[in-house]
């Protein structure tokens, strides 16, 4: 269907079964060229790449109202945070590249995005769905007196940035908290003007209590403003400016390894995604393998980024991972895992905790997209300990970036990569250094020392979870949990629903993992 038909084409219609359904941005790369422009906004100078951009011409908009749109919207955001969105830095660290045994022809190299609109890369994703919201005003799909509440669930740098855009856009903002969010965050959410609501985790409930209300105010007509690409697929547009920035900035050098630390899995997806697309514009000469950071506390994407691998075929691949899969052999994998997600994503068991408090999502919901670029780049997921995120934390604090430790998370997983050898001394590495340091000082010093008691707590809690074959819930059949006697399967999914610019130069599709006429999203 045309794109104005669907003002908001944020979440699959037919999600909520036990199949992975994901809104997918897709970009026909054969009718486009890399964006070669100097603005310093990203999100006017890839417009270009952007699904809003060709919504708006399609509609009659010419460009120069858009980009004057962009830089409206810009004002207002450094109004409200006295800074707008502007391409990072990324620079070669040389403390860091001799600190882990770098050559002169390999290293570290960090993208900042500390100095970034509320302190980290969350704005990003929720600036482009900010866009599309206005657009969509602008070419009269939706009427700006009858705007629905935005909402979003998190405790920390989503919710901030979520606030911050909110208030530069002119609207309503519910934040779900966890009962356990610092007092600082949520006086500064209520300060921006956001209605804050208080999760608490109920006895014996499995997921997150601030994304399970999230839900339910999302089917009661709320906006999803989350950086959730299984809520909102646009989500992970906004954050692909990063992969853009990171193509321009490599000015057509290849970099070897991309190391990306993973809560809900937005951050990695977009990546993802965007360096693949840079990659067939031809603005990068190949994809770098990529490689996710999890902690002790909670890692479902590694769990469920053993059980997709464990169907592939065995052979030299599964030599301590030498390298990508075939294509075919990751797509088929890819696709069952979609229709049977519960066997491969659900809630951890316990409760997580960390120092890296911003990557400890119950489940990692864009899993299905991540799991698949670490099996095509022939990248892999690391698991590290809380020693390693304190160690990571004061090196990047060394290097001269004060981030947080969910921030420096990326580089305590190349740490441990440069450890396995999975890394050479030669080889080019990004880390992302994604969320400013917030705490004073004096609190973040108690807070790593502590963080040893932390992990002597997890230990004594019993063996990691996801070791073994999930439990089967009560009522389900032991034989299918076990992986045989599968209990029959719907059959014939929905047909291929499409949105199209009138140029025919982008498309938005839905790929609810598999069945007959669906689109699957490219690994």
């Amino acid at each position: 269907m045309p794109p104005a038909a669907e003002p908001y084409p944020f979440r699959c219609a037919y999600a909520g079964d036990d199949v992975d359904h994901v809104l997918v941005r897709v970009l026909d790369t054969a009718a486009l060229r890399f964006p070669g422009g100097s603005e310093p906004d990203p999100f006017a100078r890839y417009r270009s790449l952007m699904h809003a951009y060709h919504l708006a011409i399609a509609a009659g908009l010419a460009d120069r109202e858009y980009t004057a749109l962009i830089e409206a919207l810009g004002r207002s955001v450094a109004a409200v945070d006295s800074r707008r969105f502007q391409v990072t830095p990324l620079h070669r660290s040389a403390p860091l590249s001799d600190r882990l045994g770098f050559s002169p022809r390999g290293g570290v190299w960090i993208k900042d995005e500390t100095g970034n609109v509320s302190g980290s890369h969350k704005g990003r994703h929720l600036m482009g769905l900010l866009i599309h919201l206005e657009v969509a005003e602008r070419i009269g799909l939706t009427a700006a007196a009858d705007r629905p509440d935005l909402a979003i669930a998190s405790c920390g740098n989503a919710a901030l940035a979520a606030a911050v855009v909110a208030r530069a856009g002119g609207r309503r903002l519910r934040v779900f908290v966890p009962a356990d969010a610092q007092d600082a965050v949520v006086a500064r959410l209520r300060a921006l003007g956001s209605d804050v609501v208080p999760c608490p985790r109920e006895p014996g409930q499995p997921g997150d209590p601030a994304y399970l209300r999230l839900r339910q105010e999302l089917v009661a007509g709320a906006v999803p403003f989350t950086c959730q690409g299984s809520e909102n697929g646009l989500a992970i547009e906004g954050g692909q400016t990063i992969a853009y920035e990171l193509a321009t900035q490599l000015a057509g050098t290849a970099m070897d390894h991309m190391v990306i630390q993973v809560g809900g899995g937005a951050l990695a997806s977009a990546c993802a995604q965007g360096l693949r697309e840079a990659a067939e514009l031809g603005a990068i000469p190949l994809v770098p393998r990529l490689h996710t950071v999890q902690t002790s506390g909670a890692h479902p994407l590694e769990r469920a980024y053993e059980r997709v691998r464990a169907t592939l075929p065995a052979g030299e691949h599964d030599r301590a991972h030498a390298g990508p899969w075939p294509a075919d052999d990751i797509e088929r994998a890819l696709a069952t895992a979609a229709r049977h997600r519960s066997d491969y994503m659900w809630p951890w068991e316990s409760e997580p905790r960390s120092i890296a408090t911003g990557i400890l999502d119950d489940e990692t919901y864009d899993w299905q997209a991540v799991v698949g670029a670490m099996l095509t780049s022939g990248g892999q997921p690391r698991v590290v300990t809380e020693d390693r995120l304190a160690e990571a934390n004061e090196l990047g604090a060394a290097a001269g970036i004060p981030a947080d430790p969910t921030g420096t998370a990326g580089l305590a997983g190349l740490l441990d990569l440069r450890q396995a050898g999975a890394v050479g001394p030669d080889e080019r590495v990004t880390v992302l250094f994604t969320g400013a340091r917030r705490l004073p000082s004096a609190h973040l010093g108690r807070l790593l020392l502590g963080h040893r008691v932390l992990r002597l707590t997890l230990a004594r809690q019993g063996p990691r979870p996801g070791g073994g074959r999930r439990p089967p819930p009560a009522g389900r059949c032991p034989a299918r949990a076990a992986g045989s006697g599968r209990e029959p399967r719907r059959r014939g999914w929905p047909p291929r629903r499409q949105a199209a610019c009138r140029a025919g130069r982008r498309t938005l599709r839905h790929r609810p993992g598999a069945g007959p006429g669906c689109i699957r999203r490219p690994p």
